[in-house]
């Protein structure tokens, strides 16, 4: 059933539903901003490569619900759907974590082998490429409930300074690396707008 493949319609572009964090409960240890001001900024360090890389996009409403979000992806009989977070260590350690997580549905082959692009990609401009990891998993509702293969990126953590900071200085980096995965994902080039 989570074994989504990606369908794209032979002459047609290939499309994303792009799911920035809506969660602006979420501050940043740096005190400048929060998860979702910094993940939509991503998001929109993103829009130009996809427009001059052919890919068409549909976004979440910021001020919108989880559901909504991947009510409007399943709606929109999209390619992919991608998920950008950052994260947070346990309670019980804080900001003593590190490193992009990526999570795809455990047993979604589409999923991983996105997740396996991103990755690779992201170990190009992470500082320290050991941390980027993937986690297969069953539980988070972006993974679960789409009807497109999905990946949710959790970038780094907000509530590390190095990370935070990292996130901050490498907005349009990070934008432009995450492009560059689906136009890889989607076998065709990354444009320079």
């Amino acid at each position: 059933m989570f074994n989504h493949i990606a369908q794209i319609q032979p002459g047609g572009a290939p499309s994303v539903f792009l799911s920035p964090s809506t969660q602006a409960f979420n501050p940043h240890i740096t005190g400048d901003g929060n998860e979702e001001y910094w993940m939509n900024l991503i998001t929109d360090a993103m829009i130009p490569y996809l427009e001059a890389s052919g890919i068409r996009y549909g976004r979440n409403d910021p001020d919108g619900t989880l559901s909504q979000a991947i009510a409007a992806s399943n709606a929109g009989n999209y390619d992919f759907h991608l998920a950008i977070h950052s994260n947070a260590s346990p309670p019980t350690s804080p900001g003593a974590f590190r490193g992009p997580n990526i999570y795809y549905y455990a047993t979604s082959t589409e999923g991983r082998r996105m997740a396996d692009i991103i990755a690779n990609n992201f170990k190009v401009i992470y500082p320290d490429p050991n941390l980027v990891i993937i986690v297969p998993n069953t539980t988070l509702a972006e993974l679960r409930l789409t009807s497109a293969p999905s990946v949710l990126v959790e970038v780094a953590y907000h509530d590390n300074w190095q990370d935070a900071t990292w996130i901050m200085n490498n907005v349009y980096s990070i934008g432009r690396t995450l492009a560059l995965s689906l136009t890889e994902y989607f076998g065709i080039p990354l444009i320079e707008p």
